[in-house]
């Protein structure tokens, strides 16, 4: 993974506005992928990305260097995913449907979409502390220091939740192989 130049930080730190508006493009995807993967809906992900980005820009002062820029990001967007898992679960449930595919005129590959919605039924299975661990380390690509930064764990227990994570959607997903 690719991380950002340090100067960029430092200028958006000293208020530059284009600096920020390249930190936000440089991460949004990013985090993004990573909202979808925690709340499963893209909405609610779009809400905690914009958020995230909102208080890292009020907070951007009190960013310490000496931290990886890329950890505090992620340890703010984890905090915010986690309080909107904690609101949804006290909510009732809604129903939300799919995005329209965007080229309407390809007819979509139902393998890919069968699977793709297999591996995110799977993702939402798993307890939310193992599903954080393994999304930041295989699909973020964090190093287990830096996600004990971003989540407040120790690194056995995070090496024990994505250790977990994986045996979990190795077997769900040979099950539905088999199918």
């Amino acid at each position: 993974m690719s991380t950002i130049d340090m100067s960029i930080v430092q200028r958006a730190k000293r208020g530059d506005r284009a600096a920020f508006a390249a930190l936000v493009d440089f991460y949004y995807a990013r985090s993004l992928r990573f909202a979808v993967h925690m709340l499963g809906n893209g909405q609610d992900a779009e809400e905690a990305v914009q958020d995230t980005f909102v208080r890292v820009h009020g907070a951007l002062h009190r960013y310490d260097e000496f931290d990886r820029f890329e950890s505090w990001l992620f340890r703010i967007l984890a905090n915010r995913c986690r309080t909107m898992m904690g609101r949804e679960a006290r909510r009732s449930r809604v129903l939300v449907y799919g995005d329209l595919p965007q080229d309407r005129g390809t007819p979509p590959d139902v393998d890919a979409i069968v699977w793709r919605e297999e591996i995110q039924t799977a993702l939402a299975a798993l307890p939310a502390a193992q599903r954080e661990a393994f999304l930041l380390r295989h699909v973020e690509g964090l190093e287990y220091e830096e996600m004990g930064r971003v989540t407040g764990a120790g690194v056995s227990a995070l090496k024990m939740r994505v250790k977990r994570a994986c045996e979990f959607l190795r077997l769900r997903l040979a099950e539905v192989e088999r199918a």
